[in-house]
């Protein structure tokens, strides 16, 4: 029964925070993006955190079998290819030194702010980098090449790992994992191999995933057991059981009745698949808005700019980039395509701000309310009207106005703020534009809507910490 519950537990976590980078069902699968690990710890979401620490501590690392996608994904390639190509596992003791080291260059690479390395590695971002390759191949929208090839790169490393070694990758390679590890040595409920029971068959470590139960000593490693509860439905003699048992070591337990074994769960992740690639492919089906709904604008180029954009509710340049995990969530939470991956090798796949396809509008909150790392804060429906992210500036000689004549304004009457005004040219001969620096949001409109191309004859400049009121 634990075994069923926990593979469909598993199976709505996937399901729905893989729809959540497939750019869908935001408002019911959202809380799920809050509750991953290595996020929450950047966002310094201490409920979150110590909540899982807790259950780490109760229960075992149930966390890496049901919350992180990129674990139940493991179990789900484990699960094809035990009933493809079924291997015999044998024990493999913890490679400390090796998880140890990962995980203190992935603490260094938070406190230096190089993210990179904890970028590539972290679970959660990872899965969301590999579901946002495949969602911008197969919908015919734009293709990032380094996010592709990290999304593709990523699948293959930790598919293949699966593949061959089961949960390898969350038990030497992955920091959330190795955290977790030691914590759940000593938790409070764990799989407990009964002695009197046992016959030392050797099917429970043959069929471990994590390679962590040692049949021939009749013992468990604690640190790498994810709580998969296989193991009880693979001991037909009722040797292995779930229980109370504080302290690393579990004591003999008195002859129990076996579980039957459940064949479901193998056909539940795979109908999740099913569901998985529906909701990519239905992705294409919806239309991104480029500029508020009124005209699409084609062939814009984003311009250089003096200070890189980042997203209202950042704070500042170096907030966004020192949380960011680069997931991909906001990237696909983006309605009108304001976000997308950096190509940059400084900030490698976090999002960069552009305006040649969207702009900001200020009624959407959408990134902030799906960011899990604190990168981008929450914010109110009308906060973004007195959050100042960047400052507009006009080229006089792109404008259309002066440049052939016509009467344009366009950025004026789109300015959410009321910035820019029409003024006589310093010649006297036309209405151009003019910005008010103080009133200034830095949303986009004006870049966006305006007819110059392919660069816009107004184009705003990032602020390096946001300003208020």
């Amino acid at each position: 029964m634990l075994r069923k519950i926990r593979i469909a537990l598993a199976a709505l976590f996937l399901i729905g925070i893989t729809l959540l980078f497939v750019g869908t069902g935001h408002e019911w699968w959202g809380w799920m993006a809050k509750l991953q690990f290595l996020p929450s710890c950047l966002a310094l979401n201490f409920g979150v955190i110590v909540g899982i620490l807790l259950l780490t501590f109760v229960f075992g690392r149930i966390y890496c079998s049901v919350i992180c996608p990129l674990g139940v994904f493991q179990d789900l390639v484990n699960s094809i290819r035990m009933k493809v190509a079924p291997r015999k596992v044998s024990f493999r003791k913890e490679n400390v030194i090796v998880r140890l080291i990962v995980l203190g260059a992935s603490i260094g690479s938070i406190v230096t702010g190089t993210q990179v390395f904890i970028l590539l590695i972290a679970p959660y971002s990872a899965y969301g980098r590999i579901v946002r390759s495949f969602v911008s191949t197969l919908t015919g929208g734009p293709v990032v090449l380094p996010l592709v090839l990290v999304g593709c790169v990523t699948l293959v490393v930790v598919g293949v790992c699966a593949w061959i070694w089961g949960r390898e990758y969350c038990n030497t390679i992955c920091p959330v994992g190795t955290v977790l590890s030691l914590v759940s040595r000593f938790s409070l409920f764990k799989p407990v191999i009964d002695r009197s029971m046992c016959v030392s068959c050797g099917k429970c470590e043959k069929s471990c995933k994590a390679a962590c139960i040692d049949s021939k000593n009749k013992n468990i490693d604690y640190s790498r057991c994810v709580d998969c509860f296989d193991c009880m439905s693979n001991c037909k003699l009722g040797g292995l059981k779930y229980k109370f048992a504080p302290g690393r070591v579990a004591k003999a337990e008195a002859p129990a009745k076996a579980e039957a074994a459940a064949d479901k769960g193998r056909r539940a992740f795979i109908a999740s698949i099913g569901m998985i690639g529906a909701s990519a492919i239905s992705a294409k089906a919806q239309n991104m808005k480029v500029d508020g709904g009124l005209a699409e604008v084609k062939d814009k180029v984003n311009p250089e700019r003096s200070e890189r954009l980042v997203p209202f509710g950042a704070g500042s340049v170096k907030n966004f980039y020192d949380k960011c995990t680069a997931c991909q969530l906001c990237v696909s939470a983006c309605p009108n395509g304001v976000l997308r991956p950096s190509t940059d090798l400084e900030h490698l796949l976090q999002p960069v701000m552009g305006y040649e396809k969207g702009y900001c509008r200020p009624e959407c909150t959408k990134c902030s309310e799906v960011c899990p790392a604190g990168a981008i804060k929450p914010l109110a429906k009308g906060e973004k009207l007195t959050t100042h992210i960047g400052v507009a500036k006009v080229n006089l000689d792109l404008c259309v106005t002066r440049t052939d004549g016509v009467a344009c304004g366009n950025c004026s009457r789109h300015c959410p703020v009321g910035a820019i005004v029409m003024v006589k040219d310093p010649e006297g001969k036309f209405m151009v534009p003019s910005v008010a620096e103080e009133l200034c949001i830095g949303c986009g409109a004006c870049e966006n809507l305006c007819p110059s191309r392919p660069i816009s004859a107004i184009t705003v400049n990032g602020l390096t910490v946001h300003r208020n009121g």
